[in-house]
């Protein structure tokens, strides 16, 4: 009996996986005023799609970064690119390609809507108007209103309307909500989740309203002091972040300094410890500290951001005191 031929069905070739783009990139970006530091050896990497919240408190260097990205400030030191081009050496055609909404929502008061609307369309050749008008129509505006007699969330949203006309292919929006009432603000986010989806362009999103980025933002930045110290999508910052309930007779010296703890607040008479990276070890060092008893729970983002960015920064935590 004759051995049957063994045929060998070759593997099809693996292609290496695609290097992913990057519509922002910073490597060991400084600015300094005097002795202070705005930025300090900021490397940052960015990439294509979806929408990242940048976080932070007041003076993180979110509002220096934006600058330099633009093209409006020259770092100390270092190097930006934004969409593959130096950030010192941006064109009327990259700028083009960028559209920015900040808090202010400043358009020329004394013009109507449609003269605005008007010179924004001879200025960018890819002008959408089926987008605009999209958008704008979830704002009760008119277009012979002139701009003073917007609200101020109608004047967010006429602005949002025009950047996204514009068929940018990255959209910074910073603090785009500050000062909205609630229907207004929903209105806008309505709308930026209505607009990234039809033009899949590239959103930074930068705000203190933690419900905002839990509803809008697929990857959370979190910067300090002209830092980065975390990059990741919003869930797996929280699972980083876990609270411990003790009860104690009286707060043991030491308890509020073991390693991890990011906050320590005292709420009906319990002691509740925000700590990061910490596994069911913790509650048997409570005990040890003194506490009768001690439970865990979880924390939302807005808690969890708000602990790691007001921490003491004398207690120690993992990994040389950053979380990326």
């Amino acid at each position: 009996m004759s051995t049957p031929e063994l045929h060998v069905i070759p593997r099809p070739a693996v292609s290496a996986p695609a290097e992913p783009r990057y519509v922002i990139e910073t490597e060991a970006l400084s600015l300094r005023y005097g002795k202070k530091h705005a930025l300090k050896n900021l490397t940052l990497r960015i990439p294509q799609g979806r929408i990242h919240a940048m976080v932070g408190a007041n003076g993180a260097g979110k509002t220096s970064l934006f600058r330099i990205l633009l093209g409006f400030q020259s770092a100390s030191s270092g190097s930006a690119r934004i969409l593959d081009r130096d950030c010192d050496a941006l064109t009327e055609h990259d700028r083009g390609r960028i559209g920015f909404v900040n808090e202010e929502h400043s358009l020329p008061a004394w013009l109507r809507i449609n003269e605005v609307v008007d010179m924004q369309r001879r200025l960018y050749p890819q002008w959408n108007e089926a987008r605009y008008r999209a958008i704008v129509d979830h704002f009760n505006v008119t277009p012979e209103q002139r701009v003073r007699e917007l609200s101020r969330g109608e004047r967010a949203g006429v602005n949002l309307a025009i950047a996204m006309a514009q068929s940018p292919e990255l959209l910074i929006l910073d603090e785009p909500t500050l000062g909205l009432d609630v229907v207004a603000k929903r209105a806008f986010l309505e709308a930026v989740l209505t607009s990234v989806e039809d033009a899949g362009c590239t959103v930074i999103y930068c705000s203190h309203q933690m419900e905002e980025i839990e509803r809008l933002a697929d990857n959370l930045i979190v910067m300090e002091r002209g830092e980065l110290m975390h990059m990741s999508p919003p869930d797996e910052f929280c699972d980083r972040v876990m609270l411990w309930a003790a009860e104690f007779p009286f707060l043991a010296s030491g308890a509020e300094y073991l390693p991890g703890v990011l906050q320590v607040q005292r709420i009906d008479g319990l002691f509740h410890f925000i700590v990061l990276d910490q596994d069911d070890s913790f509650g048997k060092q409570l005990e040890d500290k003194g506490a009768r008893r001690a439970w865990k729970g979880a924390v939302d983002l807005d808690r969890a951001v708000n602990a790691f960015l007001t921490r003491n920064h004398a207690r120690p935590l993992p990994a040389d005191g950053a979380i990326q």
